[in-house]
């Protein structure tokens, strides 16, 4: 974690960070590009120093964004990106490939989309049960050996296999959805992280918006926004966990916070190993949730908030199975 922590302190970086998916990939419809270059210089200017992108978000569309927008700044933020799942242009269909070589061709093409010369994190986006976690995690080191990257990371990956890859090069960072309504992360990963150095870099800390209070009993997702195929947005399983958000939302009222604020409060809380990435379009809500960086809850009040969102109260998994095939971390019983 030194070396994590180390790059985001030579850049004055607050510890929430930004999300840079939802411009391009993801939620329905896409931001339109000069749009979302003005979103990402608006996040430089008002203090975010941690951008995070990815080869599979919008088919790379979101690399370039990112390049066109703080190509001229690149030496004042911490920039991740990830490896081994993007969409094959012929079928529209994304595609997990730990190979080396893939690995390889795939950083060298995110290095030219946003126009720099090495990346501060790369992580492994989806672990390939075809390839041995080593030879994936091997390849990668040598991209640091070479100066392409600066550190190694991993995406959605059980303990075991964040020991199993570290024993092969050092992982400076693991990235898991980490929310107050999903909790995985406190199976067996938040504690093996703190053992091994490694930083937990929490996406979805807002529960996909859930916790925002961005969605409600009549809220319809927009076409191709992968919340409608998930289960706990839906149905029954949706008015069960609204039922839970009223007495999270409370609690904010309370506090004289917003809800979205109130959930980063409480992924900051969980350790300073534990490093919030929320997404959002909106300029409104990048600057509410930076916000966060400076709240701290009483024991008292995460106290209330561990019980009233406990992983058995929560309805609904989320993901659905085909999404959850993709995926190596822990579940609830």
């Amino acid at each position: 974690m030194s070396a994590f922590y180390d790059r985001l302190k030579e850049v004055a970086s607050p510890r929430i960070g930004l999300g840079c998916m939802n411009l391009s990939h993801g939620y329905g419809q896409h931001v339109p590009e000069q749009a979302g270059i003005r979103a990402l210089n608006e996040a430089f200017e008002m203090g975010y120093r941690h951008f995070d992108t990815a080869t599979l978000y919008g088919a790379t569309a979101n690399e370039r964004l990112l390049g066109k927008a703080l190509a001229s700044k690149r030496q004042g933020f911490f920039l991740a990106s990830k490896c081994g799942m993007a969409m094959n242009p012929e079928s529209g269909k994304r595609v997990i490939d730990g190979r080396p070589e893939t690995l390889r061709r795939q950083c060298e093409e995110s290095l030219a989309r946003l126009q720099t010369d090495h990346l501060d994190l790369y992580y492994l986006h989806r672990m390939d049960r075809q390839v041995p976690i080593e030879e994936s995690v091997g390849a990668l080191g040598r991209l640091v050996e070479e100066g392409k990257i600066r550190a190694v990371g991993l995406s959605e990956i059980s303990a075991d296999t964040l020991r199993k890859a570290h024993a092969e090069y050092p992982i400076a960072a693991v990235q898991s959805e980490y929310s107050l309504w999903t909790r995985n992360p406190e199976i067996a990963l938040s504690q093996t992280c703190q053992i091994l150095g490694t930083a937990l870099v929490a996406f979805s800390p807002l529960g996909r918006g859930f916790l925002s209070g961005a969605i409600d009993a009549d809220t319809v997702f927009a076409e191709g926004d992968m919340r409608a195929g998930m289960p706990r947005f839906n149905g029954d399983n949706r008015h069960h966990n609204l039922t839970l958000l009223a007495q999270f939302t409370a609690v904010a009222i309370r506090l004289e916070i917003t809800p979205a604020q109130l959930a980063l409060a409480w992924v900051k809380a969980q350790g300073r190993h534990v490093v919030p990435i929320p997404g959002t379009r909106s300029v409104t809500h990048m600057r509410e949730n930076l916000r966060a960086e400076q709240l701290v809850l009483s024991e008292p009040d995460l106290a209330l908030l561990n019980e009233m969102m406990r992983p058995n109260d929560v309805a609904g998994a989320r993901y659905n199975e085909a999404q959850q095939a993709d995926i190596d971390t822990e579940e609830f019983a």
